[in-house]
């Protein structure tokens, strides 16, 4: 048997579907002479099956009055309790009536270690009083993960602050800039005896 070409099976089932029926061809015939790649085009591609999910939707999800929509908030660095984030007209639906702004507002949670106080960070550390006459050094991990290591060489006394500049927050309107990082001290005991007060006064006569 000798192979058929992919025109020639073209041709014979063109005209099966000619308005003339009798399955013949006609050299006159324009249609019925046009090949396999007139019809498809010169590549003929074909588009794999759908693929069809479950979306499992209670009743609530499918009445027609319920429309849900995600709206994103891109919070950015730096921002200070009572920012506000305004959706415009993604509120509440009335009939005849324009919907209303979604606001939201920025509330900080409190921090294990650190407290806020505008784009500074502050952080207290408990310390002997020995560490406050002798020198301490300060080991802090930051909010980004990383070690800080902040040396103190000078007597701390209750009153003592030390900064470290540049490891605050991040400030809103400059957020490669940053606000510092204060190191406050609670020095243990708060009290002294007139014994222990006496020994402090010969050790810093040593000095």
């Amino acid at each position: 048997m000798n192979p058929r070409s992919p025109d020639g099976v073209f041709s014979e089932f063109l005209g099966h579907l000619s308005p003339s029926g009798g399955g013949s061809t006609s050299s006159g015939s324009q249609g019925n002479n046009m090949s396999a790649e007139d019809i498809f085009g010169k590549y003929v591609e074909l588009k794999a099956a759908a693929i069809e999910q479950t979306l499992p939707c209670s009743l609530e999800d499918l009445r027609p009055t319920t429309v849900e929509e995600l709206l994103t908030i891109d919070i950015k660095p730096g921002w200070e309790k009572g920012t506000k984030i305004t959706f415009p007209e993604k509120g509440n639906e009335q009939r005849g009536v324009v919907p209303s702004d979604l606001v939201f507002v920025v509330d900080e949670k409190p921090h294990g270690v650190f407290k806020r106080d505008g784009n500074d960070l502050v952080i207290t550390r408990r310390i002997s009083l020995v560490e406050a006459l002798t020198g301490y050094t300060a080991e802090i991990t930051a909010l980004d993960g990383r070690n800080l290591t902040v040396p103190i060489n000078t007597i701390i006394g209750p009153a003592h602050e030390t900064v470290v500049n540049g490891e605050g927050m991040p400030i809103p309107k400059e957020p490669s800039k940053k606000g510092n990082l204060t190191i406050k001290f609670d020095v243990f005991p708060s009290r002294l005896t007139s014994e222990q007060k006496n020994g402090i006064k010969k050790l810093l006569t040593l000095w």
